[in-house]
């Protein structure tokens, strides 16, 4: 099957949750024979590193950079239709869009005749970063993914229940996968900042609005605590925003922010945290909540369902914005070592026995291959 993903900004790349799904999936179907094309952003990634302009291949994946105007608001708009041309042109058997701005693009492939899939990784326009006339424009892709797509894949039960109020819309449940992981000891975090097995709580996702890093800062500065918070991730669209934080985190000596990690750095970190916070108002399945879990971290998550669906019971939820109940939560684990380990250990089992990216590559498959021959 020839088959082509559009919305990501780098395949291979952890820049997002998306890049990690498009990279898993892409790798694992070209790995069973399947022909996959991704077609990124161009412009720079999250560390500034201009990406390729011209095809390569990836882990048996061809990549085919697209032109992209690189302003807020306008990348994934212009990168999406500038994909779905590209990918028309190779004549693919299905197209695969991966969030909602994308899926503005999505008619072309579907008036050409060509089956389309469409993942809604979460509900964008309601982000705290997008304003009025970028939110309508990323709603109007979810309406197109909901009236036109063939397939419609959504990452929780609360998304799937509302593309059904909405729209009137089946959507196929299928949650993102990962990798049961092995804990490595702290090494490189240990040189460049000090930090040591269950020496530090860990923040770890991009420095935007709708996740709150900000009520976490506010929360960590009232306990009595000589353990360090670590605020891992980089900026999207949000430059102002993250210079808010940082001024934020400065005010606490025991806050450190270390920017964008990935690699042997980001595995030392979700290894060796004593615990993991995410206290987002707003998400679609947080991969970094998964991967937390996969390391045997125990979690801490704001109770909203996206979130609690995947903590259930191997972790602790809090009322999502109240600052006063996330620092009861803390002030109660970071006095329960035990129960921290117990909790962590729970949340790897969960992990290890429910989330599997082979079953959500044969699931996602099998969406691609329906009706496919009367086409």
């Amino acid at each position: 099957m020839r088959i082509a993903m559009i919305g990501q900004k780098r395949t291979g790349s952890r820049e997002g949750g998306i890049e990690v799904v498009v990279t898993e999936l892409a790798v694992r179907m070209a790995a069973l024979g399947h022909e996959v094309t991704c077609y990124d952003r161009s412009g720079t990634d999250v560390n500034g590193v201009p990406a390729p302009t011209e095809p390569y291949e990836y882990n048996g994946v061809r990549i085919v950079p697209v032109k992209t105007v690189d302003v807020k608001g306008l990348a994934a708009l212009t990168s999406a239709y500038a994909a779905t041309r590209a990918a028309l042109g190779d004549r693919p058997d299905v197209i695969h869009y991966h969030a909602e701005g994308p899926c503005n693009a999505l008619p072309l492939a579907a008036r050409a005749g060509v089956r389309t899939v469409a993942t809604i990784h979460g509900l964008d326009w309601q982000r705290a970063k997008w304003g009025g006339i970028a939110s309508r424009v990323i709603r109007r892709g979810e309406r197109n993914a909901a009236r036109m797509a063939d397939e419609l894949i959504v990452l929780s039960k609360s998304v799937q229940g509302y593309f059904q109020d909405e729209y009137g819309r089946e959507a196929h449940l299928i949650p993102n996968g990962v990798n049961v992981a092995e804990r490595v000891p702290a090494d490189r975090i240990t040189e460049r900042w000090g930090l040591t097995e269950g020496s530090y709580v860990l923040y770890l996702g991009r420095i935007v609005p709708e996740k709150r890093p900000e009520l976490l800062l506010e929360a960590f500065r009232g306990l009595d605590t000589d353990k360090r918070l670590v605020i891992a991730g980089g900026s999207s669209d949000t430059t102002g925003f993250y210079g808010e934080v940082r001024s934020l985190a400065a005010r606490d000596p025991r806050v450190i922010m270390v920017g964008f990690v990935e690699g042997s750095v980001l595995e030392e970190l979700y290894s060796n945290a004593y615990c993991y916070v995410l206290p987002s108002d707003l998400e679609g399945m947080p991969m970094s909540l998964l991967e937390a879990m996969a390391h045997g971290c125990c979690c801490v998550t704001s109770d909203i369902p996206e979130c609690a669906e995947v903590i259930a019971n191997a972790g602790i939820t809090f009322r999502s914005g109240d600052v006063g109940d996330l620092y009861n939560a803390l002030r109660l684990l970071l006095g329960d070592h035990a129960g921290a380990a117990r909790l962590g250990d729970l949340a790897r089992a969960c992990i290890g026995s429910e989330c599997d990216w082979d079953s959500v590559v044969r699931k996602t498959l099998s969406l691609y291959a329906r009706d496919l021959t009367n086409r």
